[in-house]
């Protein structure tokens, strides 16, 4: 279950981790709609309490009812510096992860309520957490503390790095496509919100996203890279909600190309500000590389996951010329595999409960 603040995306799957079916409300406040499969049609969802609802109702009406499951598996955004590995949600890991709200206040919020709501109904039913920041973990005190006074009110202001629940998936699908995990990989997540990684021997080293999912590449909406002096400038100008929303949601490929965040679109469009927005992407995408293989001390290979990554060969192609000057390296295309990895986790966490009954 991925609860966020618009949408909640579901999957389900036997005990051999093959998803079985995929239930999303999404429009959540708005005009709502629910895919049932292949399925989709208009609900009313005024809010994330009835999106919710309506999702385990779709539930029951195909036969599975919360009492039958074996657990209900959770993408939570941030687990700041504390969780780094997947664990059953406990009111210990649940005050955790509520602690995290000041650093992730538009997912955490949403994801505590799907807990809650959850063990409301079914207080027996084993929940668990798998972690968007877990993964860059093992990332190295320099390359995630930023040049700030050793202050203990400064403490949380530090790299954590996202989408790592992706990141895993593909250190651990990727072999079957490369005959072995390349030591020195180059890894990008490419969709509306898009990030790299350079992950030295199956462990993250580095990231571009920092403290938050703001920073980094062009993505859809948010704007990636921008100077610090810029955003005060903006705070100044436009107020802190003001530029937050700029920031956010109005930047990247939609702001650059003044016509629609979606890649697909910007791909099919004429308009020279669409080139434009491409020709963004895939710079700053190839100039955080450079950073990214010089924290590993070079590169074997070069893999791209997400919705774009996966699917928009104009755009990896776009990225890797840029890289050309490095010689050459192998580049795959990895399907992005988040869901069957939470499961993955879920799974591997009920293992140890069952060996001992």
């Amino acid at each position: 279950m991925n609860a966020g603040s618009s949408s909640i995306k579901t999957a389900l799957f036997d005990g051999a981790l093959n998803e079985t079916l995929r239930i999303e409300a999404t429009g959540i406040g708005g005009a709502g709609q629910l895919r049932i499969g292949d399925t989709t049609r208009e609900v009313a969802l005024p809010d994330n309490a009835a999106a919710l609802s309506t999702v385990l109702d779709a539930y029951r009406q195909n036969g599975t009812a919360l009492d039958t499951l074996a657990a209900v598996a959770h993408r939570i955004v941030h687990g700041g510096s504390g969780l780094t590995a997947p664990a059953h949600i406990t009111a210990p890991v649940r005050q955790s992860i509520a602690d995290c709200i000041p650093l992730a206040p538009l997912h955490n919020p949403h994801h505590l309520a799907a807990i809650d709501a959850i063990a409301e109904t079914a207080p027996d039913l084993p929940q668990s957490a798998s972690f968007d920041t877990a993964f860059h973990a093992t990332i190295p005190d320099i390359a995630r503390r930023y040049a700030l006074p050793d202050c203990p009110d400064l403490e949380h202001l530090r790299r954590y790095g996202f989408h790592g629940i992706s990141y895993a998936a593909l250190v651990r699908s990727l072999p079957a496509q490369s005959g072995t995990l390349p030591d020195r990989l180059l890894a990008f997540h490419l969709g509306n919100g898009a990030s790299a990684c350079a992950i030295k021997a199956g462990k993250s080293v580095a990231t571009s996203m920092g403290y938050s999912p703001l920073s980094g590449l062009t993505m859809g909406t948010r704007v990636g890279e921008i100077d610090a002096g810029a955003v005060l400038q903006l705070v100044r100008e436009r107020g802190l909600e003001g530029a937050e929303t700029l920031l956010n949601q109005s930047a990247g490929l939609l702001g650059l190309s003044g016509i629609t965040a979606d890649m697909r679109a910007l791909e099919d469009s004429d308009s020279s500000d669409a080139r434009f927005a491409i020709d963004h992407f895939c710079y700053w995408a190839a100039r955080n590389a450079g950073s990214l293989i010089a924290a590993m001390g070079g590169l074997d290979a070069v893999a791209f996951t997400g919705g774009i990554g996966e699917n928009s060969a104009r755009i990896r192609n776009g990225i890797v010329e840029k890289l050309s000057w490095l010689g050459n390296f192998p580049v795959y295309a990895v399907k992005a595999q988040e869901e069957v990895q939470i499961a993955r986790e879920a799974a591997a966490l009920l293992v140890p409960a069952e060996a001992t009954t």
